[in-house]
This record gives C-alpha cells, sequence and structure tokens, in this order.
C-alpha cells in the first residue's frame, strides 16, 4: 500500500471515531459519512472512498472500537453485503 494509501485508510478509521464522537452513543453512522469527510473535493469522488471507508469500519471492528451493523443488528464485516451502519462497541 502507498504511503497516501496508509495515510487515507488512517483518516478514514479518524473520520469514523469522530463523526460517532458527535453522536449519541447508540447513534449510527454511514460509511458515506466518513468517506464525504476525508474527501477533499465538491463532487462526487467521496464515491471511491467507499471500499475504503468499508474496510476502514473492520479494521475498528477488529480493534473493539465499532459494530458494523444491517438492520440495526450486528453483522460480522466480511458477511455483511449491501448497506451497512456503523456505532460504537456495545
Amino acid at each position: 500500500m502507498t504511503h497516501s494509501g496508509r495515510r487515507t485508510d488512517r483518516r478514514l478509521e479518524e473520520a469514523i471515531l469522530e463523526l460517532l464522537d458527535r453522536r449519541a452513543p447508540s447513534a449510527t453512522i454511514c460509511p458515506s459519512d466518513a468517506a464525504r469527510a476525508v474527501y477533499e473535493g465538491d463532487d462526487d469522488g467521496w464515491r471511491a472512498l467507499m471500499a475504503p471507508a468499508r474496510e476502514a469500519a473492520r479494521r475498528l471492528v477488529a480493534a473493539g472500537e465499532v459494530e458494523v451493523t444491517q438492520g440495526g443488528r450486528p453483522v460480522e464485516p466480511a458477511d455483511a453485503r449491501g448497506p451497512i451502519r456503523i456505532r460504537r462497541a456495545r
């Protein structure tokens, strides 16, 4: 992975945690919220960060920081297909 790739990954992880810190403890965010927060343009280039944002969420799950949910229930990130939400680990 490139240096800028690692930096983007770290920024996505930080964005996820910062966005969750600004919400109620049980609130969730979408990976797109983190992608938009990290993307520096004003077009839809944030979409290219969606897969890296989901990967950042997976790393944070492994670290015990967050849970990935679908339909309000925690799911194994590797098994998640389709839209996911991210919340603080309980």
